[in-house]
């Protein structure tokens, strides 16, 4: 559902247009394998020195100390911040595309779309006290993923058919693409964001690596398929003037785009609780609230923190509501770190006595690259963020 989410409605704008049909293909599909491969080694850990770990963190601390455990613990908060964040972009999107189905006058900005998508997860947040109390939205965020995806798919593939010739030359200056390049290879990463391995095979049955390990193989081949499909469909469709939110592309019946929109915006708000539900729980814990979700003292803590959270990521949201560089941004920050670099140096430390020499010369080749091409992705990411900060008006139509 992550992997799948109404982020996928951005990849072929974000990621096939700056890199091309070649660059764009053969990216993803990279790390699709490499962000398995990571997966597998983090895997592989769940069982380190005769005790299990359920946390990354708590990996990290066994493996390097305190100071790497703080730095991971850290790292997975601000990726859940800046996921979050595009949730919250991506659902304002939404809800200004379904607008702008039945009017056009544009006196509704993104950002005020946006603050409606941050009210709505505030709502539901307060509602929503705990993962378990899902349930049935599970099955609707489900239902929802599958309305958006195959729309897209279709929808694209109709406008395609009919389409003369389309441009699919990168846009932009010799400067700008190259830092749009290096921007989108951080929103390739942030696509397969796995830098929650450990707490996710906590919940598997024995036996857990096992049976963890089919989950992976599953999810990073079936499992990416619609991702892979939508991606390429919309750039075939549209070529290099594809939009960061595919469906603002489409042609079809008003009624079809408008169950798309509203099916993208659903299904943010639902996955975007998914993601912040582990700082709801940190702050949960901290504050000891505990008892009835009902009791006036819970039910005015989460209107208050959680509102309080989900205003500040609101307010950030409308602020700088560029998705493909927020995506960029946090595949910099987090998920290079968390899903490239820290696995293979993780299993390094771990198993160094059992490695051959071309083995640990490997994985700390794949610590190095991985490294600067982290450190490049958010150089370009932030730059691109500022220069368009520059010319940015708040309430602007964008």
């Amino acid at each position: 559902m992550g992997i799948n989410s109404a982020y996928a409605l951005g990849y072929s704008g974000t990621i096939m247009v700056p890199l091309g049909w070649i660059g764009g293909i053969v990216g993803l599909i990279l790390s699709t394998m490499v962000s398995l491969y990571a997966s597998i080694l983090t895997a592989k850990l769940h069982e380190v020195g005769g005790k299990r770990h359920i946390r990354y963190r708590d990996l990290a601390g066994y493996l390097y100390g305190r100071t790497a455990y703080l730095v991971v613990w850290a790292l997975q908060y601000a990726s859940l911040f800046l996921i979050n964040i595009g949730y919250i972009i991506m659902a304002g999107s939404a809800l200004k595309a379904f607008y702008l189905l039945f009017s056009d006058d544009h006196q509704l900005k993104l950002p005020h779309f946006i603050a409606i998508a941050g009210f709505t997860c505030v709502l539901f947040a307060i509602a929503t006290p705990h993962l378990s109390a899902l349930r049935v939205w599970l099955g609707v965020s489900s239902l929802c993923l599958l309305l958006y995806l195959c729309i897209a798919f279709v929808l694209s593939l109709e406008d395609g058919m009919k389409a003369p010739a389309r441009d699919y030359s990168i846009p932009g200056s010799e400067v700008s693409k190259i830092f749009a390049t290096i921007g989108a290879v951080g929103n390739v990463v942030f696509a397969f964001n796995t830098g929650m391995i450990p707490e996710i095979q906590a919940t598997v049955r024995p036996p857990v690596i096992e049976n963890m390990l089919k989950a992976l193989f599953f999810q990073f081949t079936v499992g990416v398929v619609p991702l892979h499909a939508v991606t390429y469909i919309g750039y075939w469709a549209y070529g290099s003037s594809t939009s960061s939110y595919l469906l603002n592309n489409v042609h079809g019946p008003v009624w079809l785009k408008g169950v798309a929109h509203m099916s993208a915006f659903i299904q943010s708000i639902i996955t975007l609780h998914i993601f912040a539900s582990p700082t709801y729980e940190f702050l949960d814990t901290t504050y000891g609230i505990k008892g009835s979700a009902l009791a006036p003292r819970n039910i005015a803590f989460r209107v208050v923190v959680r509102g309080g959270y989900l205003v500040l990521t609101t307010f950030l949201s409308a602020l700088l509501p560029f998705l493909g560089d927020f995506m960029s941004l946090t595949g910099a920050i987090s998920t290079f770190p968390l899903t490239f670099v820290l696995p293979n140096h993780m299993y390094l430390v771990a198993r160094k006595n059992k490695l051959s020499s071309l083995q640990k010369s490997w994985h700390w080749l794949n610590c190095v690259f991985f490294s600067c091409i982290s450190a490049a992705a958010f150089v370009a990411a932030l730059k691109l963020i500022v220069v368009k900060t520059e010319t940015y008006h708040f309430f602007a139509d964008i």
